[in-house]
């Protein structure tokens, strides 16, 4: 699940991705931030998780890695809304069209929460539409 979360009158942002995947250990949680880190075979630098950390930072906010063995992982990043450092959102829509094109076998579950709307889209939901 992708979960964004727009809170101006709080002066918050909050992105937090959830996965029901193997999950890390301590020893992988300790290395997660390390940006010359990866779990992938043939790379030699991971990068995402340092780079969304920095810019957590940056914004005004910071970054949490919840996860254990066989429990998936789930991460909170916040940021200062009116913060002039944070990052701007870009295209979610399109963002995630192309996560789910790339990804066919993932059920990505994508809400976007904003001034007491709620959007909700799963590629599920949308057969071969995706």
């Amino acid at each position: 699940m992708i979960r964004i979360i727009e809170e101006p009158g709080k002066d918050l942002l909050t992105l937090e991705i959830e996965d029901d995947g193997q999950g890390m250990d301590e020893g992988l949680l300790e290395k997660a931030l390390d940006p010359f880190f990866t779990t992938k075979a043939g790379k030699r630098v991971g990068l995402g998780l340092p780079l969304l950390s920095q810019a957590a930072r940056a914004g005004g906010g910071d970054m949490q890695i919840e996860s254990g063995p066989g429990a998936g992982t789930r991460i909170r990043a916040t940021f200062r809304y009116s913060h002039p450092d944070r990052k701007p959102l870009g295209d979610m829509p399109a963002t995630m069209r192309a996560l789910m094109a790339a990804n066919p076998a993932v059920n990505f579950v994508f809400v976007h929460k904003k001034e007491g709307e709620t959007h909700r889209v799963e590629s599920r939901e949308m057969g071969s539409q995706g």
